[in-house]
């Protein structure tokens, strides 16, 4: 049994974050290919992905052992035939001195210059004559040293259904220098053969960095294919983050815009409307450092609205509270009298439904919310509930919005609390005295219960690992865009944070309590 308190929280937190917008217009088919929410990655964003990905890849691919044996033969006056043979070649470390990312038309390029590779390898030397009975052998380990080397690579990015498909368009890899030192047996005598080796080494580490690169596109493709196309909310809805067209590539950012609506999490497809918008949603950063920008327009709170209230999880009745003497007409006899001249003693229910989704206006400075709704009072009489009264609340609020770990969450402020008597069987009633016990229940008890769950807030679409950081929000006419900087951390836990968020919450029984004794 929900309690009076819960009333007012669900009332006012469906006000705030799933909140319906004038400037949209329901009709009746699917929108999945069009988009809502855009998510727009910076040159410093890039940089950052960037440095994250080239670690990445240098950790996933030493130690690499070049797969060939390198050998050579030839004959030699006097000495006959000599065998030289390097085998064993493995690269154990790589350092990047400089590299960069750049988006352009014809895809994004990733090149890594000044690159040096450190190699160990083991290397055999033979020879026999007509002048000797036996074979001469020697051998060692060498340490080799590359310098010089360039890396390059150009990626195509584009949407395919929904999700995001990353392919190889051009690779590259350049020795420049290659320093080979032998270690073991007569290595001075051999220093100079050896090094004829040079080119076949530097072959083989270009080979064996392309393959490797092409080897790790393809894993990174398949885990950009691999993301959920929606993010749980809770058990009824999920947050649509399939991506809507191709990635829109300048010279120094990288746009995905994604459908971004609330969908009914049990219903394949999702919610079936269409929210229409004036333009096309963009990213807002006063601050063009910022690695980030996230728009959400208002068809996102709107889709959560529609979604919720459709669902009719927007009506209520309420037949328990903790004090269970208020839900009686004996403790209303001071406020509606005719009530309990009527119904003396009676146990009552109130039967609380919006008449519409809530409605949220977002301007460049403040967010202002309204909510329309209908409380009935029922009485319980024998075996038969009786609707006695009919009341008709127009709560007008002011909002703040907040970052939360990776949600998007948010405070209310009552600002007005209007009423007016719909319908009535037991004659007028003098709204003034009902006016305050609606007022302070919602204030004392109805806020404080919707900031603890609006201070949660909804998922913004991030992939895991990343985490926003020193985040600032921005309002702009019917949109809200949050530009901020990220971390990365594979043992993420900031979402943890939102379940240890909460605050003091009064009885709901003994406030409504006081203020019935207060009018008396």
């Amino acid at each position: 049994m929900a309690s009076v308190a819960l009333l007012f929280l669900l009332i006012i937190s469906s006000t705030f974050l799933f909140s319906h917008a004038n400037n949209f217009q329901l009709q009746s088919s699917i929108t999945q290919d069009e988009s809502f929410t855009s998510i727009l990655v910076s040159q410093n964003g890039l940089d950052f992905v960037k440095d994250l990905l080239v670690n990445k890849a240098i950790s996933s691919i030493i130690p690499l052992q070049l797969p060939a044996v390198i050998e050579k033969s030839a004959r030699i006056p006097f000495l006959g035939n000599v065998n030289m043979v390097i085998s064993n070649v493995t690269i154990y470390k790589i350092d990047v001195l400089s590299s960069y990312v750049k988006p352009g038309n014809s895809g994004i390029a990733i090149v890594a210059s000044g690159t040096t590779c450190n190699l160990t390898m083991n290397w055999n030397y033979s020879y026999s004559s007509w002048l000797l009975p036996f074979e001469i052998s020697d051998g060692g380990r060498a340490s080799v040293e590359v310098e010089g080397m360039e890396v390059g690579l150009t990626l195509g990015l584009e949407n395919h259904e929904g999700t995001l498909k990353l392919s190889l368009m051009e690779s590259g890899c350049y020795v420049k220098e290659i320093t080979i030192k032998l270690d073991g047996g007569a290595s001075w005598l051999y220093q100079g053969m050896i090094n004829a080796f040079e080119g076949q080494i530097g072959s083989a580490v270009e080979s064996a960095i392309a393959n490797k690169l092409k080897d790790g596109i393809l894993k990174l493709d398949s885990f950009l294919q691999s993301l959920p196309k929606e993010i749980p909310v809770d058990d009824n809805a999920s947050l649509n983050v399939s991506f809507v067209e191709n990635p829109l590539l300048s010279n120094s950012s990288i746009e995905f815009d994604i459908n971004g609506l609330f969908t009914d999490i049990k219903k394949v497809p999702a919610v079936s409307k269409n929210y229409q918008q004036t333009q096309q949603p963009s990213v807002l950063c006063t601050d063009q450092s910022k690695m980030l920008g996230i728009s959400l327009d208002e068809a996102v709170f709107n889709s959560a609205s529609a979604l919720y209230y459709d669902a009719e999880f927007m009506k209520w009745i309420v037949d328990k509270v903790p004090e269970q003497a208020l839900l009686n007409t004996a403790e209303w006899r001071f406020i509606i009298p005719q009530l309990y001249k009527k119904y003396p003693n009676d146990d009552m229910n109130l039967n609380i439904s919006l008449s519409s989704p809530p409605v949220v206006r977002i301007s460049e400075h403040k967010i202002d919310a309204t909510v329309y709704a209908d409380v009935i009072i029922d009485v319980a009489e024998a075996d038969q509930v009786i609707p006695v009264v009919c009341i008709s609340l127009v709560i007008r609020g002011s909002g703040s919005i907040k970052i939360v770990g990776n949600n998007l969450g948010g405070s209310v402020n009552l600002d007005d609390l209007a009423m007016s008597l719909k319908w009535s069987k037991i004659g007028n009633l003098r709204m003034y005295l009902i006016q305050p016990v609606m007022w302070t229940l919602v204030q004392t008890v109805g806020i404080p219960y919707a900031n603890s769950y609006l201070g949660k807030g909804f998922p913004l679409p991030i992939i895991h690992g990343f985490t926003l950081q020193n985040a600032e929000i921005i309002f702009s006419n019917s949109k809200v865009s949050v530009c901020s900087d990220v971390t990365y951390s594979v043992s993420d836990n900031l979402d943890r944070l939102s379940d240890k968020i909460g605050v003091h919450i009064v009885q709901p029984g003994d406030v409504l309590k006081t203020v019935l004794q207060g009018e008396k």
